[in-house]
């Protein structure tokens, strides 16, 4: 069984009720986990408890890769590498450093800050 890495992206389309987000997350057998990153990014974004509160019922669902030293390391590279030729923000470079680590595919609708990847999953 792979592991796929699901991206901020597509789980704010999926709180947003968005069917092409659930049918992705639906028909993916695969292991799904998210980087504890994005954990930071959906909080950041909530508007109240309520918003709040269907997160943390979401966040439940998935492993949850923590940040670590060798993680941040990547990311900081990539970020480098293709900060400024596509627009990876840091956010998305620790995300992709967390997929490379995890050796998971990535799913996002965000293909250009994630050149680094041959195949990506979306919409």
């Amino acid at each position: 069984m792979r592991t796929v890495l699901i991206d901020t992206d597509i789980l704010v389309d999926l709180l947003r009720g968005n069917a092409r987000a659930r049918t992705l997350l639906e028909e993916n057998e695969d292991r799904q986990v998210i980087a504890s990153i994005t954990v930071a990014e959906l909080y950041a974004g909530s508007r109240n408890k309520k918003e709040a509160g269907a997160i943390a019922a979401l966040i439940g669902l998935f492993d949850v890769i923590a940040l670590d030293d060798a993680i941040a390391e990547s990311a900081g590279l990539i970020r480098r590498r293709y900060g400024a030729s596509h627009g990876t923000g840091l956010a998305d470079a620790i995300i992709a450093a967390t997929a490379l680590a995890a050796d998971a595919q990535l799913a996002t609708r965000n293909r250009k800050h994630y050149p680094m990847f041959k195949t990506i999953l979306g919409y």
